[in-house]
Formats: C-alpha cells, sequence, structure tokens
C-alpha cells in the first residue's frame, strides 16, 4: 500500500483500557464510520500473540474501507498479521530494521519527539512522521516533555515526509494542527471510550475538513 498523506488526516490510536475486549473492534468499527481514515493498533502490555488475534479482527472490519492499519512496536505481529505496516518509536526496532523484514509497499512511521529526530528520519526507509507529545496525555505516562504547537511546527517545517500530530489533542487543536502544516492529528481517547465513538470520530473529521 502506498501512503496517501490525505490518510492521516483522521489518525485513531487504540488505547485497551478505553476499549479493551471486545470494545476494540466495536469502537474502530463505530470510529471508521464516522471519518477514521487510519488506525493504530497500540496495546503496550498484550503479548504478540494477543496483537495479532486484535490485527486479525481488526483487518475483518477494516476491509474494504481502504483505512491502513498499522501495529505499534511490533514488528513480528505485523509480520505474522499482515498488516498494512507498523508505527515505531525512537527507542524501539530502528527504520532499517523494520524495512529488512517490510515488504517495500508496507507502511512505516517513525515518532519523532525533537527537530534532531525528524532531520534524521531516511525518507526511503520511513512513510510518515508522528510528532509529538503536543500536549499532555494520560493515555502514554512515559512521554518525552511536550512540544506544544510552537514546537510542533518547527518540526513540521524541518519534515521531508507527511506528519501527523500526537499528543492530548481534541477537536479544538484540529485548525491550529492543520496551520502548522501537518497532514492530519492522532486522537486516543477524544475517541476511545467517548459514549458515542462515530459521533466523537465524525466531529474530529468536520474540525479537520473545514472546507468541506
Amino acid at each position: 500500500m502506498v501512503l496517501n498523506p490525505e490518510s492521516l488526516r483522521l489518525y485513531l490510536v487504540t488505547d485497551p483500557t478505553l476499549c479493551p475486549g471486545p470494545a476494540l473492534v466495536e469502537t474502530v468499527t463505530a470510529a471508521v464510520r464516522g471519518g477514521v481514515s487510519f488506525v493504530q493498533l497500540r496495546d503496550k502490555e498484550a503479548t504478540t500473540r494477543d496483537r495479532i488475534a486484535a490485527a486479525y479482527a481488526l483487518k475483518d472490519v477494516l476491509s474494504g474501507t481502504g483505512v491502513p492499519l498499522v501495529i505499534n512496536d511490533d514488528l513480528e505481529a505485523a509480520v505474522v498479521a499482515d498488516v498494512d505496516g507498523v508505527h515505531i518509536g525512537q527507542d524501539d526496532v530502528t527504520p532499517p530494521m523494520a524495512r529488512q523484514r517490510l515488504a517495500r509497499d508496507k507502511i512505516i512511521g517513525l515518532s519523532c519527539e525533537a527537530p534532531d529526530h525528524v532531520t534524521a528520519a531516511d525518507k526511503n526507509l520511513v512513510d510518515y512522521l508522528g510528532l509529538g507529545t503536543v500536549f499532555p496525555t494520560s493515555t502514554k505516562t512515559d512521554h518525552k516533555p511536550t512540544i506544544g504547537l510552537e514546537g510542533l511546527s518547527e518540526m513540521v517545517r524541518l519534515a521531508q515526509l507527511p506528519t501527523v500530530a500526537i499528543g492530548g489533542l481534541k477537536k479544538e487543536h484540529a485548525a491550529d494542527v492543520l496551520m502548522a502544516g501537518c497532514d492530519g492529528m492522532a486522537v486516543v481517547s477524544a475517541i476511545c471510550g467517548q459514549p458515542d465513538p462515530e459521533s466523537a470520530a465524525r466531529n474530529l473529521c468536520r474540525a479537520l475538513h473545514p472546507q468541506d
């Protein structure tokens, strides 16, 4: 799958606490109906076997939607489940190692927490950059210091790849994220754990497509 930067516009990162067990598939299904255009399966505490099982379940509901599915920080699960790719951090498997295991048509996303991470990203190996953490977030307590919107803009200016902002982002931040130059916005709690994930996604989607 060749990455279309537009698919990064509303990027959902799943959370095992906010949408546990069967709620994962239900939440993702509803969120995609509401306009989510990219899904990352993230569960830091799960086993590789559990991530593979979850990935298969999500592949079933995403089949035919055109919405890419990547797995966070588990190259083995991404390969076995044959999802669209993997998202890795600065301390995870390196982009060269990931690309060696993945077919050329698979997507590799890379988290960047500082400007030097952005400039070091190899556009021949990586397909998009996740920039943040923009604001404090309770869904990832081990993140580096937040960069704010000013830091986000600086990192986008340095990027030679499509970018998605992440970290404490909600509907009211959509315009600022787009103004910073990002292709999209990644959210967790703004959809996961919401009473109506479809409606939450739809409202976010409208905010991210102000011209429509």
